[in-house]
């Protein structure tokens, strides 16, 4: 059983809408949790326990001097889906803040950016029975529990189901 916590509970508020409506609403409601990502122009495409989707248009607002997305709104984008991930899985009382971030770019970013991040259900398990040892030991350590991130360009993924070119599925 995963955790119920505020933002779980809101999102679900949504399934009385309908169905085009989801992903601005999401992307409202997140946007209340933190401000800033309504500014940098992301979009809430997926919510879940399991998974949050989030992407970011490549538009002259968040670009580099070359024209495409640049760092920061790649890390901006990926560290929003795995921090509401697993904010998802985190109880109200718990409060996950990013302490660190390490990024390799291996190419240039070109077109449209969207970040997938996933919780399977051994590692919310883990969070809901283990929560007091595991955020004991970051305050002890003074460090974060980790979250990997893997990114996947366009053309990489044989199963891509981005059938308009506009970055998301």
């Amino acid at each position: 059983m995963r955790i119920e916590n505020t933002m779980a509970r809101q999102l679900r508020q949504l399934d009385k809408f309908p169905a085009g409506w989801k992903v601005w609403l999401q992307t409202q409601i997140m946007g209340r949790f933190v401000p800033f990502l309504k500014t940098a122009g992301l979009r809430f495409e997926r919510i879940s326990h399991e998974e949050v989707c989030v992407s970011v248009q490549n538009r002259k607002k968040i670009q580099n001097h070359i024209n495409g997305v640049h760092a920061c709104a790649m890390a901006l984008l990926a560290e929003t889906a795995t921090g509401f991930v697993t904010n998802m899985n985190t109880p109200d009382d718990k409060l996950i803040l990013l302490k660190a971030m390490h990024i390799n770019y291996t190419r240039r970013s070109v077109g449209n950016m969207r970040a997938v991040a996933q919780i399977n259900d051994e590692q919310a398990a883990m969070i809901a029975q283990e929560e007091r040892e595991l955020m004991q030991r970051a305050l002890d350590e003074n460090s974060v529990i980790v979250a990997q991130m893997t990114p996947f360009f366009e053309g990489d993924d044989d199963d891509d189901d981005d059938d308009d070119g506009d970055g998301a599925p």
